[in-house]
């Protein structure tokens, strides 16, 4: 008989841990994660491969590599915090779309430079536009509300950097302003959609609460 109590204690524990690994197991195995992660590692082998076939213009050093894995290991790693850490859908997908134009804007201006080439100082501006971003978000303590507010205010930054650049001289003459202007403009609205998702996560956070 007193087996049949210790039994009865065990077995729900059990099947407690047995579930938490099924989910911790389902989380690793996400199809989505596998396609970033495995994005990524796609990402840093293609200049690596196209070296050793010679293509012309593909030239990078082991600082080169290991500033770009930098850049996808915290891009990655801040999205893996906000699946693990983030219940609401909204705001999860306001984090992912804010990183996909932080992303960019970091791998355009260091691999070809948004204004110019990547030597013009100029470009210097669109790193300072992210980093009022993100000591907005700091400020607003990551709140659903507050990160609207930062990535509206990033997405407006850009486009002051972008103004600012172009009105100075340019390194690459063959390249029109219309041109850096699209892409600046493909980056902002990134910001500005995440800014959107993360307005609607707020007012689910309302609607739930009342």
């Amino acid at each position: 008989m007193p087996l049949t109590g210790t039994w009865a204690n065990v077995k729900p524990q059990y099947r407690t841990e047995a579930s938490m690994s099924d989910i911790a197991g389902r989380r690793i195995a996400s199809p989505w994660r596998i396609i970033g992660w495995g994005t990524a590692v796609a990402l840093l082998a293609a200049p690596f491969v196209a070296m050793q076939l010679h293509a012309e213009g593909v030239d990078w050093s082991p600082g080169d590599f290991i500033v770009a894995g930098t850049i996808f290991a915290i891009i990655g790693g801040l999205l893996e915090l906000a699946v693990w850490k983030i219940r609401n859908g909204w705001y999860r997908a306001g984090v992912a779309v804010a990183l996909l134009g932080y992303l960019l804007v970091i791998w355009s201006n260091l691999a070809v430079g948004i204004v110019g080439s990547e030597n013009n100082p100029a470009n210097q501006l669109f790193f300072l536009a992210l980093l009022i971003g993100i000591v907005a978000a700091c400020v607003a303590r990551f709140r659903s509300k507050g990160m609207s507010y930062s990535m509206l205010l990033t997405a407006v930054s850009l486009l002051i950097a972008y103004t600012i650049a172009s009105l100075g001289p340019t390194d690459e003459p063959l390249v029109k302003h219309g041109v850096e202007l699209a892409g600046t403009s493909i980056f902002a609205a990134l910001l500005l959609g995440s800014a959107w998702l993360f307005r609607r996560a707020d007012m689910s956070q309302s609607s739930s609460s009342s």
